[in-house]
């Protein structure tokens, strides 16, 4: 006899669904966040993005997306995810400490005229925190995406978007819909520029 999972599936397909939808009330902070990007990349700025695990891939998606294409064919858009490189995730953590992976990466690499997109479902990882600290010191505008109304995430971000959800994968789910929409409006905007 075989259990089935039908009823736990269609649970999570619905509570998925429900965020999403619910997703569509952060569309004007989208859309704001989508102009902050516009306008770095105006000033030859890059997007730089990190996060931890799956807020990590979300990152490397978001990069691979406006390096390579969304939907149409147009020029790269300068952007890169601090969490690729494991010889500098290795040689921090180790030398300083895992809270300085990405502070120590936005030391070097970020410019004033670039913008961050941090992406914690908890809005309270250190290293992502520490990281957007860097950022701020150096004056470079901070996204964040997170996933609770109240953290330290939101506290020191320019602009924080918060997926509608508490439970991770439902916040991760949102946050690709947001990268999604925010893929689509930069890139729409670099063709028609």
């Amino acid at each position: 006899m075989t259990n089935s999972f039908v009823d736990e599936i269609e649970t999570i397909i619905s509570q998925s669904t429900d965020v999403i939808t619910k997703t569509l009330g952060l569309a004007n902070l989208i859309d704001e966040c989508a102009a902050k990007i516009i306008t770095s990349l105006k000033n030859d700025g890059k997007v730089i993005l990190f996060g931890n695990g799956g807020s990590a891939a979300d990152a490397q998606h978001m990069a691979a997306e406006l390096i390579g294409r969304f939907k149409i064919e147009r020029s790269s858009i300068p952007a890169f995810s601090l969490t690729t490189d494991s010889s500098i995730i290795t040689s921090i953590g180790n030398d300083y400490d895992f809270e300085n992976i990405f502070s120590r990466q936005i030391e070097s690499l970020g410019g004033e005229h670039d913008i961050v997109i941090a992406i914690s479902t908890s809005g309270n990882s250190k290293n992502v925190i520490n990281g957007v600290k860097s950022a701020k010191e150096k004056g470079i505008f901070v996204i964040g995406l997170s996933g609770k109304s109240t953290s330290k995430l939101k506290e020191i971000s320019d602009i924080t978007i918060n997926a509608p959800s508490d439970d991770t994968a439902r916040i991760q789910e949102s946050h690709r819909v947001i990268i999604h929409c925010l893929c689509d409006i930069v890139e729409k905007s670099i063709v028609k520029s």
